[in-house]
C-alpha cells in the first residue's frame, strides 16, 4: 500500500478533532476516505478523477459534498449534518478549524455498525417486518422523489443500453481475473437480448412516472436500523446513477439480500413494495435488473483492485466479493 496522502493520516490524531475523539478508526472506498471518530464520521473525497466521477479538484470536491448533504437528507435526514472545512496551520490539520480551507468533509452523526443490515444479516437477525417496513419506506421515498422529462429520459431503451455497454466495456480488462470469459460473454448476450425484446416496456416506464431520482446505490451495507430506517450514501456525484426506473432500485436491495442467501427476506421486501405501489409491471424488470445491479456491484469491486491506497491483503478479499457478484449476476439468466 502507498502512505496515506499527509492531510488523511494527520486525521488520525485526535487533536486533530474539536471533540478530541479518543479512537479514530479509517474506512476507504474508492472514492473516500472515512474517519470514524466515535460520535461523528467525516467522509473526505479522494481527488480522483474516474470518468464516471470527477473529484480533481478542491471546487468540485466542495461542490459534491454540499450535493451528498442535501440528497442524503432525503432518506437519513438526522445523520447529514454539514459540510466542514479541513485546515493546516504551522503544519498542524484541524477540522472545523479557521483560514483557508484544504479540504472539505461531511460530517455525520456516527451510525451504528452492529445495526446495519450487512451485519445484522450475517447474524441471522433480520426479520420479514423489517424488509416489509423497509419496502414502506422506498414506497413512500419513491412516490415523493423528484421527476421530469429530463429525469424520465434517464429510463429511455437507448440510455439504459449505454449504461449496460458502459459496464462490459469498463469490465473488459477483469475477465480471467475477477470474472471468467463464460460470465462476461453470457451476461452480455442475455443483456443485449432482453433490451431487444422490452424495448416497448421501457417506453412505457418512462411514460408512467417509473423514472425518479432514486438513491443509486441501495445495498445492505447502506441500510441502518436506528430508531428510524436510515438509508444513507446515496449517489451524488452523477445524476445518470440516481436516475433511474424505480424497478432497478427495488432490484439493487432485492439482490443484495439474495447474496447473502436471503431469498424469504428478498421476496418479503419485493411483495410489500409490490402491494402498496400497484406496480404491477415491475416484476417484469426484476431479474434483468437484478442482474445489472449484481454486475455493477462485481464492476464497483474490481475497481477496488486497483487502487493504491488499499492493502493487498483488503484485495484479496475484494476478489472474492467481485467474483461473488458476477456470479450471482449470472444466477439471474
Amino acid at each position: 500500500m502507498s502512505a496515506l496522502p499527509s492531510m488523511v493520516a494527520a486525521l488520525l490524531k485526535p487533536g486533530a478533532y474539536p471533540h478530541k475523539p479518543r479512537k479514530i478508526e479509517l474506512v476507504q472506498t474508492q472514492m473516500s476516505f472515512v474517519l470514524l471518530t466515535g460520535e461523528y464520521a467525516y467522509k473526505i473525497k479522494k481527488p480522483v478523477n474516474l470518468g464516471y466521477l470527477d473529484y480533481s479538484t478542491l471546487e468540485k470536491r466542495h461542490f459534491f459534498c454540499l450535493q451528498e448533504l442535501e440528497l442524503n437528507r432525503r432518506l437519513c435526514a438526522g445523520a447529514y449534518l454539514e459540510v466542514v472545512p479541513i485546515m493546516e496551520e504551522d503544519g498542524a490539520v484541524h477540522v472545523e478549524g479557521q483560514g483557508e480551507a484544504k479540504e472539505y468533509a461531511v460530517k455525520m452523526k456516527q451510525l451504528p455498525a452492529e445495526r446495519m443490515l450487512d451485519r445484522l444479516l450475517v447474524r441471522r437477525q433480520v426479520t420479514p417486518e423489517m424488509m416489509a417496513k423497509v419496502a414502506e419506506r422506498l414506497v413512500s421515498f419513491h412516490r415523493s422523489a423528484e421527476t421530469s422529462p429530463e429525469i424520465g429520459a434517464f429510463g429511455r431503451l437507448e440510455v439504459v443500453r449505454g449504461n449496460c455497454d458502459e459496464n462490459f466495456a469498463q469490465t473488459e480488462r477483469y475477465i480471467g481475473s475477477s470474472i471468467t470469459a463464460h460470465e462476461y460473454r453470457q451476461i452480455k448476450s442475455y443483456t443485449g437480448d432482453f433490451l431487444e425484446g422490452n424495448a416497448t416496456l421501457f417506453d412505457e416506464r418512462v411514460t408512467e412516472g417509473r423514472i425518479r431520482d432514486c438513491h443509486g446505490d441501495l445495498h445492505a451495507a447502506h441500510v441502518c436500523f436506528t430508531d428510524h430506517i436510515c438509508i444513507y450514501d446515496c449517489i451524488e456525484f452523477n445524476d445518470r446513477f440516481r436516475y433511474c426506473d424505480v424497478a432497478s432500485e427495488l432490484a439493487f436491495l432485492a439482490m443484495d439480500l439474495d447474496r447473502y442467501r436471503e431469498t424469504g427476506l428478498s421476496h418479503r421486501l419485493v411483495n410489500t413494495y409490490l402491494e402498496s405501489s400497484r406496480d404491477e409491471e415491475l416484476m417484469k424488470l426484476l431479474n434483468f435488473y437484478k442482474c445489472y445491479r449484481a454486475y455493477v456491484r462485481g464492476k464497483v469491486e474490481s475497481f477496488k483492485l486497483d487502487d493504491k491506497y488499499i492493502p493487498r491483503e483488503e484485495k484479496s478479499r475484494v476478489m472474492a466479493v467481485a467474483r461473488g457478484y458476477f456470479e450471482l449476476a449470472g444466477s439471474y439468466i
